[in-house]
């Protein structure tokens, strides 16, 4: 094994717990020895603080007041991501296959064959660390759904929405570009709720979905008797946001003509309704949003310059989730619990195999995209977590990345957490108070971790 595991046997046998010792030690293993399933809770009792004290626990409850069942209860309140393989004789199969039903990893039968043992701790060893990842993935969710609009650890996504939340304030135009699917509602809506204008109303509009005379009527209502069938006055969502903020998504779908119309309004404070000459007036903060790339289609004379000038104030781009590869099994997870509780469900995540195939892809969709397949495959899904199996197929037969990409993924814990250590330092420009709040530690915590990675690149020849 490339780590040492760290192992709980449980067994009343003194003679077995010693060979068996004997046996994964010399795997590797670090091993700890209970006589007896009361024992081994009361140690697991002891060392509560310590939520990843075991990955593994074997354990023999043969001759123990203690049945499977009840023993897994309690190991899994005190230690959730430990995994327990439980050892029988094959008079004892049947209640240890109930035991599996509640969640034990997998049993063995005696007399045990060694390999097979080492083959199932290794096992159980991997499965522990992927729920360690799970857990700390949902402790992340709970922290980063109280304080922020978008779910991300991404430092350059925390630093704009650092810079949106001192934007908000400032009751300025701003403009949000950035691919379909990156979440660039739900960004306005944030600047939205965290501006003075919050308690009045949010108003969104999609400038694509209308041809420009529906629009027109969208945006700045009518009087009566204006067209045929119009019987009463009626505002258009301009007015409607008043005292609050319009949302113009997609924005460079909208016809020049009606680009004209808009500038007036913003410039003016003030627009008349179709059929009606007198105007009213309006206090609208205006945030506008396109997937397109704005300034080439200012420059083809597709979009007005002087509307852009007036829109683009404060401009916020969103970058597409392949450029945020570490929030991907963050959304993974955050979407799990939402359906979960939409569909009635206990998925309790995705499996390693299940997302790698999510690692290697590139989403061109986005986040949009991802929540669609996370969706899908909960429907599918049959087991306790969502498999390889229950992806798309569309995801299973995409061609590998290349190794070496692939495999830099894949790297272990302990190497990916230095890696996005050094880079939210990069990212800060090597302001380590920005990068300590960035990374949830105290600046003396990240001063330490800096210095046993200089020290393990020192040794490994890497010092630069």
């Amino acid at each position: 094994m490339s780590e040492a595991v760290r192992i709980l046997l449980v067994d009343r046998d003194k003679v077995a717990l010693q060979n068996l010792e004997h046996v994964l030690q010399k795997s590797g293993c670090l091993v700890t020895k209970a006589a007896g399933g009361l024992a081994a809770l009361k140690l697991l009792e002891t060392q509560a603080g310590n939520p990843s004290l075991f990955e593994v626990i074997v354990a023999d409850l043969e001759l123990d007041s203690l049945d499977g069942g009840k023993f897994l209860q309690q190991c899994f309140r005190r230690q959730p991501a430990t995994e327990v393989i439980l050892v029988a004789d094959n008079m004892a199969v049947s209640s240890v296959v109930d035991a599996i039903r509640q969640g034990a990893f997998q049993y063995l039968i005696k007399p045990l064959r060694l390999d097979e043992l080492r083959h199932m701790v290794q096992l159980a060893a991997q499965s522990s660390f992927h729920k360690q990842i799970q857990q700390g993935i949902r402790h992340d969710l709970v922290r980063l759904r109280e304080e922020l609009p978008l779910i991300t650890r991404d430092p350059v996504m925390l630093r704009l929405l650092e810079q949106a939340r001192r934007a908000a304030s400032m009751d300025l135009p701003i403009l949000i570009t950035g691919e379909t699917g990156t979440g660039k509602e739900i960004l306005a809506r944030f600047l939205h709720d965290a501006s003075s204008r919050s308690r009045q109303p949010f108003v969104a509009v999609n400038c694509g979905a209308f041809n420009e005379e529906l629009l027109a009527n969208e945006l700045f209502g009518h009087g009566r008797e204006a067209f045929t069938g119009a019987v009463r006055d009626r505002k258009g969502l301009v007015e409607t946001a008043h005292g609050g903020t319009l949302f113009l998504d997609e924005i460079g779908e909208m016809s020049l003509t009606m680009q004209v119309k808009l500038l007036r309004v913003i410039q003016e404070k003030e627009l008349r309704r179709l059929g009606v000459t007198t105007p009213v007036t309006v206090d609208v903060r205006y945030i506008a949003a396109t997937n397109r790339p704005i300034q080439q289609e200012v420059d083809a004379g597709r979009f007005r310059r002087d509307l852009f000038y007036r829109l683009n104030v404060i401009d916020f781009h969103l970058p597409p989730l392949c450029q945020r590869q570490g929030d991907i099994t963050l959304l993974v997870q955050y979407f799990v619990e939402k359906y979960n509780q939409l569909a009635r469900k206990q998925i309790t995540g995705f499996s390693k195999s299940a997302l790698a195939l999510m690692m290697r892809h590139k989403f061109p969709g986005n986040v949009r995209e991802l929540e669609n397949i996370v969706q899908r495959s909960m429907a599918f899904a049959t087991g306790p977590e969502v498999t390889e199996e229950d992806l798309p197929d569309y995801l299973r037969l995409e061609p590998p990345l290349d190794e070496a990409v692939f495999n830099k993924r894949l790297m272990s814990l302990e190497h990916m957490e230095q890696e996005y250590i050094l880079w939210v330092c990069e990212q800060m420009e090597g302001n380590q108070t920005m990068a300590a709040k960035i990374l949830g530690l105290d600046r003396v915590s990240l001063w330490r971790r800096l210095k046993k990675i200089q020290s393990t690149a020192e040794e490994a020849g890497e010092a630069d």
